[in-house]
């Protein structure tokens, strides 16, 4: 356990404050009982936020909680990366070293990057999914903390934060869903000015229900004189609690230092401004102490001791007696490991550091980098590099600053910290002019930039050049998400190549383009495709290199999604072979992905298939993160296209169980949505269901939410909500934007919007969205998305035969159905269905209800995994043979089967449709007490367990039902939520017909559905 936290009030009374206690001592007892909590505290300097902390712990520690503090660190403008959840890591290593090695084990290397004494962090290539990963990792560890006991973690000063401290602590507020955790920040509300970069932040935390915010507001009057009473142990004048009042305006810091000044005497001296009331007991200490105090002032918000005595050149009996002073007069404390000092209150380190002179500063950063150049042990190590850079930064010292500032960027990057490393790169970019040449010529490429030549610290390469230092900004900026800035920096770039350079550096140009393409994209601000064009255009003649193989490779997977066909398929196996050529297998294992997928859609569906699986085991065994992210979206995806649903789940399930494991948080809300698109085909919507609420919260892009709400329009429609339907239809639309026309984002809206628009009896409107999305035609790849949406305009002017003003401009849409019709061969068998289905509803369309063209639908969607399309043809075979008064017991069979399903489903204007349909022909489609009928001729299920209508992932949760696990057990066995593992239990016993897991557990042993449990 944590000793007691160092008491950093001068009152002995806590006053005030019951409501906002009560609040953190009830998130303490939802915690104990296994809900993790999450707080935010605000308010300005000097209110109360670390008194109100300073409860808190005594409440936890009674309860027998474990307690972490760690504060976020001020060094000049920068913050350390993670350092309050390094410290407070620390902590916790402190108090349970057993538990947190247990807990940490197989991942300490990874996790070293915020905690070094875990390991040795890898030092191998980074990619842009490391940052997901790490975070990943440390929610998982502290769920393993909090699972046997309470755990407060205590982050203050979260307006001194550094950017990846922000973005961890947003992950871990949304990605904690278990333990008994309390994760609780402070941060000073009077900092947060409208550009600070924390205020993004809490507005987006205030949007998620499980975070509560609480703001603390000044004292009033009369919880001032309660204060001034334990201050001066006696009630208060009240002259001077009227004075103090006015004064402190109620901020119980101000109060404190006015008891204090007034009670020493130096009342009448004192200023009304804030510094030198702040400062006016700084100015009481001896010469001595206050020269310590503006050294601890420029160390950082903490100082080890010895470090101030090698910067101080106090004799130590000296530095001793003023550090006393110092503390006795409340302006410095002990840090609570005992090794260090800092301002009691951080508002007057502050007032301490800007009463600094100029030259002065620079004389005392100065000192403090020459101390830790000669001595680099004064310090942490995960510390050192960044305050040594940033104290020859400040020190204005720019042959020195400039090699210390990138190793610290490099030293952010191994952290995944590449906010940090943006600034820091950015901060060299400032130097550089100011660094002499032969300091500029001794540096080397830092790290290495993904393909960008040349790479790495090879000594033999050439010297660092401001272009390779804007190559590594561009690349950190988009890794640490601010994409606006790494497509102004390759701007810049490729304005200089074009200028300086006089267009003599195609490599490095062609590089620039990519990134400017990449970046184009990802902000929907185009397709990226003149940037491709012209990267494609600098390397055309030139040997082969990695960089090409890069471009070839971007071109190929941009045709995938933009152009699907012949020629992009081209494009990929010619980057497949530049890739092998140059032994840039990373960039190869990207292009055979995109080669499998468009094979597969070529017609080459296993071959095609096959690569993508060997693609993805070969990148399991290099653990390229960034490739087998990309494959979990590709393969389940490729997958359900090809009609192979059962199987998408499982690659989906697979996926998910990955991008999990690592932290991959858009990655795996990609293939969450895949795994829903799947289950949508397969008639599980309920369980889709459960799948897209647990993804809206791990999608961080706009793609992935676009594709979300896409998914919820379609369920929406099925089940008739047409309002929402359109709203979410609207969401896919902004969310994709307007600029890249990919037709994987385009044509599912537009079929939602047509269906959408022909339900509201907007027939025009319909029409109008059919001309816009078949006015270019459709790709060769496109055939998934196109058949589903030919055969709902034909659907649509079907229904509407007969309706006023409908007849006109019918013709032509049929005719340009058929057209394209025409151009789409159907391979597989689900696009063959498809094809059948458009056959029989053209024919309809026409006033031809065709039952044998239906029964060819019926006969080939049987074939199939998909029971909402079934159910549809059927209700429209039995319509035709109804129209041609052919055998009613064979319509009727139909029309119950149809039913049936579409009860199941929730597919009401289906299955109003067969009820009308059913009511008209005086047919009886109630369910026999059997159940459901079978078609005639069908065989028994060979399955028990298959046979009592349970879909392959629910058999799954019932063999651990039976098995005696809990849903949270479930969810961790299957990698999915509680949630989902709930719905799936909810759906079994009313399947089996149980009231609860026991009978469906004893129900499962009787009938033996799980043999090798039984043995």
């Amino acid at each position: 356990m944590l000793g007691p936290v160092e008491n950093r009030s001068v009152s002995p009374v806590f006053v005030g404050r019951s409501a906002e206690l009560t609040a953190l001592t009830e998130a303490l007892a939802r915690a104990t009982a296994g809900e993790p909590q999450a707080l935010l505290i605000g308010g300005e300097a000097g209110v109360g936020k670390t008194r109100l902390i300073e409860e808190l712990h005594a409440v936890a520690c009674a309860e027998k909680a474990v307690v972490a503090v760690g504060g976020c660190v001020e060094i000049g403008a920068d913050g350390l990366p993670f350092a309050p959840f390094s410290t407070a890591l620390r902590s916790l290593r402190r108090q349970l070293p057993d538990e947190l090695k247990a807990a940490a084990e197989g991942q300490e290397d990874e996790l070293a990057r915020i905690l070094p004494e875990l390991g040795q962090s890898d030092r191998g290539a980074l990619g842009e999914d490391g940052t997901a990963r790490l975070f990943e990792l440390t929610a998982r560890l502290l769920e393993r903390l909090a699972a046997d006991r309470t755990v407060v973690l205590v982050l203050e000063d979260l307006h001194w934060a550094d950017a990846s401290t922000r973005h961890l602590l947003a992950y871990l507020f949304r990605a904690l869903r278990r333990g008994r955790l309390v994760v609780l920040a402070t941060y000073r509300a009077d900092d947060i000015h409208r550009r600070h970069p924390l205020r993004p932040l809490l507005a987006e935390l205030d949007r998620l229900r499980s975070v509560r915010r609480i703001e603390l507001s000044r004292f009033n009057r009369a919880e001032v004189r309660s204060q001034l009473t334990g201050i001066l142990a006696a009630e208060p004048d009240p002259a001077l609690l009227e004075q103090i009042f006015e004064r402190s305006d109620g901020n119980a810091f101000f109060v404190e230092e006015l008891a204090c000044s007034i009670g020493t005497g130096c009342s009448t001296g004192l200023s009304d401004s804030l510094r030198d009331l702040l400062l006016v007991r700084v100015e009481a200490l001896p010469e001595d102490a206050q020269r310590v105090a503006r050294i601890v002032a420029e160390g950082g918000t903490t100082v080890e001791y010895r470090l101030l005595a090698a910067v101080g050149r106090l004799a130590e009996d000296e530095l001793i007696e003023a550090l006393r002073a110092a503390v006795g007069a409340n302006i410095l404390l002990p840090t609570a490991d005992g090794d260090g000092y800092r301002f009691r209150h951080s508002l007057v380190r502050e007032a301490v550091s800007d009463d600094l002179l100029p030259g002065e500063r620079s004389r005392i950063n100065r000192r403090y980098a020459e101390v830790l150049e000669t001595n680099p042990s004064l310090v942490r190590a995960d510390e050192r590099t960044t305050r040594l850079a940033s104290h020859w930064y400040h020190a204005h010292d720019a042959a020195k600053a400039l090699p210390a500032v990138l190793s610290a960027a490099v030293e952010a990057r191994r952290r995944y910290a590449y906010s940090e490393q943006l600034r820091l790169l950015e901060r060299a970019m400032e130097l550089w002019d100011d660094a002499p040449e032969e300091v500029r010529g001794t540096l080397r490429p830092p790290d290495d930039v993904e393909v960008y030549p040349p790479c790495g610290g090879d000594p033999t390469s050439p010297p660092l050049r401001y272009l390779d230092l804007m190559a590594e900004v561009t690349v950190a900026a988009r890794f640490g998400g601010e994409r606006e800035r790494a497509l102004a920096i390759s701007k810049k770039a490729l304005r200089i190549l074009e200028g300086e350079d006089g267009g003599k550096d195609p490599l490095r140009a062609a590089w620039f383009w990519i990134q400017r393409s990449r970046l184009t994209q990802d902000l929907t601000r185009g397709d990226g495709w003149q940037e491709l064009a012209t990267a494609q255009e600098l390397v055309r003649g030139m040997r082969p290199s990695a960089v090409h193989a890069e471009v070839l490779a971007a071109v190929a997977n941009w045709g995938a999604l933009h152009q699907p066909g012949p020629d992009s398929l081209a494009a990929a196996d010619r980057a497949v072979e530049y890739a092998r050529l140059v032994g840039a297998e990373l960039t190869e294992l990207h292009a055979r992905l995109t080669r499998g997928w468009l094979t597969a859609d070529a017609g080459g569906v296993e071959e095609g298939i096959a690569e993508i699986y060997e693609a993805r085991d070969r990148a399991v065994e290099l653990g390229a993160a960034g490739i087998l992210g990309r494959a979990s979206i590709n393969l389940p995806s490729t997958l359900e296209s090809m009609g192979r649903s059962e199987e998408a789940v499982t690659a989906a399930e697979q996926g998910i169980a990955f991008t999990h494991r690592r932290g991959l948080a858009d990655t795996e809300a990609w293939v969450r949505h895949n795994l829903a698109h799947s289950l949508f085909s397969l008639g599980r919507w309920t369980e889709a269901d459960a799948v897209l609420d647990d993804t809206v919260e791990l999608a961080q892009s706009h793609k992935p939410r676009g594709l979300i709400a896409g998914r919820r329009a379609e369920l929406a429609l099925a089940r008739g909500d047409f309002d929402e339907a359109h709203r979410q239809v609207e969401l896919t639309r902004s969310f994709f934007g307007t600029h890249d026309f990919q037709p994987q984002h385009l044509i599912p809206p537009a079929r939602l919007a047509m269906c959408i628009a022909a339900r509201r009896g907007a027939l025009a409107d319909a029409r109008a969205e059919f001309e816009r999305i078949t006015e270019h035609g459709f790709p060769p790849g496109t055939r998934q998305y196109a058949l589903p949406l030919l055969c709902a305009a034909a659907s649509i002017e079907a229904d509407t035969r007969g309706l006023p003003d409908a007849d006109a401009g019918r013709a032509a849409v049929l005719t340009a159905i058929r057209l394209h019709a025409k151009r789409m061969p159907t391979l597989v068998p689900v696009w063959h269905a498809y094809g059948l289905m458009l056959e029989a509803e053209l024919a309809r369309a026409e006033g031809r209800m065709a039952p044998e063209l239906w029964a060819r639908a019926v006969a080939a969607f049987e074939a199939t995994e998909r029971p909402f399309e079934l159910a549809l043809v059927r209700q429209r075979w039995a319509a035709a043979l109804l129209d041609h008064h052919a055998d009613r017991a064979e319509a009727a069979d139909l029309l119950v089967l149809a039913h049936t399903a579409a009860r199941g489903l929730g597919a009401r204007p289906l299955t109003e449709e067969i009820e009308l349909l059913a009511g008209r022909a005086r047919i009886s489609i109630a369910p026999t007490p059997a159940g459901i009928r079978k078609a005639p001729g069908s065989a028994p299920d060979p399955d028990p367990a298959r046979s009592l209508g349970l879909t392959p992932r629910e058999q799954d949760v019932l063999r651990l039902v039976a098995a005696g696990h809990s849903n949270r057990r479930i969810a961790e066995e299957l990698y999915i939520s509680p949630k989902t593992a709930s719905v799936h239990v909810s759906n079994i016993l009313a399947k089996l017909g149980v009231s609860g897991r026991t009978e469906a557990a004893a129900l499962a042993h009787r009938l033996r559905l799980f043999p090798d449990q039984a043995a």
